[in-house]
């Protein structure tokens, strides 16, 4: 065979091996860069404030989140993951997600927000157990804090009341945001919630903003109907005018810490407590629940009426008849009360 031939085929023969090398290179850099590369199905990896980078990597390969755990701690060292750190937080996970996207998200800490919403709260240990099962501190971190007269005093409340300056709404907040500063934002959505108008209705009732939750938080306990809460409201501001006690059942529940109570008796109006409105005149110290905006806004957009009693209908529709003298209220409630005997609710 001639010289330039064997010479040809000896070019050939390297072309194709640079070529197949070429080839080879770039499947490893789209694999190990570009190709989609998350196994799991889980929607969020969670990286904790306290994490090393050796224990995140650890757990990103035990817990099965990427497709070739090789080919992500290589992407990692080409990334200088390690050098630049990874940034805690709660990061979105999808099918198509490559490592070059992942590594870049946990290396600038480009997380998704918690949309955090929340309603129909009864109690502070309630509340904090939803701050503690969606934002990284614990629970018994976040009630502390919802119990710390301090704190309290700082945005201008007391202990008793301080559970109403959390306005019921979807919150976007970043998932390992420190609970102090989580508390703030609440602070600030509070500012804005009581804006000049709806202050200038309290000031109008002789209600402080927190007063005003208060009431809120009982009217939202005796109503069952969003469209009663304003004739509820102006049921207990004018017993507020005339100086008379509330006498409001959801406040001696709350008094009594028995949610379990659907007929409160004579044995539960005893309780010696400044929340049970059947001896303590006046609002009582704080919140029996977590007002809704419907409650608070019912309050300050009260229906002008002069009831000053009321009874739940015998028909348990969840509505109430209203009297302005005790002769009509008295039928109302034996109505109410024969109702409950012949359903046989004792207590």
């Amino acid at each position: 065979m001639p010289e330039h031939k064997k010479n040809n085929k000896g070019i050939l023969a390297i072309g194709i091996l640079i070529f197949l090398a070429g080839i080879t290179a770039a499947a490893l850099a789209y694999y190990t860069f570009f190709a989609a590369s998350i196994a799991t199905k889980e929607k969020y990896f969670y990286v904790h404030s306290e994490e090393t980078y050796e224990q995140v990597l650890q757990r990103i390969e035990s817990e099965g989140i990427v497709k070739s755990f090789p080919l992500f701690t290589y992407a990692s060292q080409l990334m200088d993951l390690k050098e630049s750190g990874i940034k805690a937080g709660r990061y979105k996970l999808s099918s198509d997600l490559s490592n070059r996207r992942f590594i870049g998200n946990l290396r600038a800490g480009y997380q998704e927000a918690v949309a955090f919403r929340f309603q129909n709260i009864r109690l502070k240990e309630n509340f904090a157990g939803l701050l503690g099962k969606n934002f990284e501190s614990d629970s018994t971190v976040f009630i502390n804090l919802l119990n710390d007269p301090a704190l309290a005093a700082q945005y201008g409340f007391t202990k008793d009341n301080f559970f109403s300056m959390f306005i019921p709404n979807t919150y976007e907040i970043y998932w390992n945001s420190a609970p102090q500063e989580i508390v703030k934002r609440f602070a600030s959505e509070y500012d804005k919630f009581w804006n000049e108008d709806r202050k200038a209705k309290a000031k109008a009732l002789n209600l402080t903003t927190q007063e005003v939750s208060t009431l809120a938080s009982i009217v939202k306990g005796e109503a069952l109907h969003v469209n009663e809460m304003p004739k509820i409201a102006g049921l207990y501001l004018n017993r507020l005018k005339k100086g008379m006690l509330l006498q409001a059942d959801p406040t001696v529940i709350f008094a009594n810490n028995d949610f379990t109570i659907r007929r409160v008796l004579n044995k539960h109006l005893t309780i010696d407590n400044p929340y049970n409105t059947y001896r303590f005149k006046g609002l009582p110290p704080g919140p029996i629940m977590m007002p809704s905006i419907a409650s608070i806004d019912a309050v300050l957009n009260y229906e002008h009426h002069n009831y000053i009693y009321m009874c739940a209908k015998d028909d348990f529709s969840g509505y109430h008849l209203f009297a302005d003298n005790m002769a009509d209220h008295l039928l109302n409630a034996r109505k109410f009360q024969k109702a409950l005997d012949e359903r046989n609710i004792k207590k």
